[in-house]
């Protein structure tokens, strides 16, 4: 193996280091499901796009954005220093309000349809308790703009609900969790240690195999 190696020209020898270090990059993003913000790739298969998370069904394909206030969030004297904190698609730090947009982004004739809207707290992967629900109406202008209140950590889930052009019932899911976790502040940066790791790797097995 070091004879084939040291026979190989430089190009190739590069070639095959960088090769290596972007399939590690890729291996690792499929084993953990992760997307470049951090988010589980299955959850939003669309991904994120400029501000906002797409997430599709089968029926229906929306822009999701949101805004989290904390609870012991102050309005500075100056109302020009007043940032809200945008979330990550499906992720609040801690309990608080989250100020959400929908947008139906296609079909278009989602606007016509009656669309009903719920948030429920989710135990042991099943919804418990209904927090908010609003009876179902259509949405002319394409967007839905709603302030939830959030008060305790844990899982839940906002759900439009409704029939499309051919009549057939569908649900739409948008899984929230308030609350981080130990290591999800670390999921973003998954991909850049692999790629670290890769290259500390084959630079040390080319200096084994000199």
């Amino acid at each position: 193996m070091t004879k084939i190696w040291a026979n190989l020209s430089i190009v190739m020898q590069r070639f095959i280091l960088l090769t290596g270090s972007v399939t590690a990059v890729v291996v690792m993003g499929l084993q953990f499901h992760v997307s470049s913000q951090g988010d589980m790739s299955a959850t939003y298969p669309k991904g994120f796009r400029g501000g906002t998370c797409t997430i599709e069904s089968d029926a229906l394909l929306i822009g999701y954005s949101g805004y989290f206030i904390p609870e012991d969030y102050e309005i500075p004297a100056d109302a020009m220093k007043a940032m809200p904190v945008p979330t990550l698609c499906n992720k609040m730090a801690s309990p608080g309000m989250l100020d959400i947009t929908i947008d139906f982004l296609y079909p278009e004739t989602a606007r016509q349809w009656l669309i009903a809207l719920t948030l429920t707290k989710i135990e042991g992967s099943k919804p418990s308790k209904s927090l908010l629900t609003i009876p179902a109406k259509t949405y002319d202008a394409g967007t839905i703009s709603q302030i939830l209140s959030i008060g305790e950590t844990g899982e839940y889930q906002l759900s439009l609900s409704g029939q499309d052009d051919r009549q057939a019932v569908f649900t739409l899911e948008i899984p929230i969790t308030v609350g981080m976790r130990w290591y999800d502040g670390m999921i973003q940066f998954l991909p850049m240690i692999a790629m670290l790791g890769a290259v500390i790797f084959f630079i040390n097995l080319k200096r084994l195999l000199k």
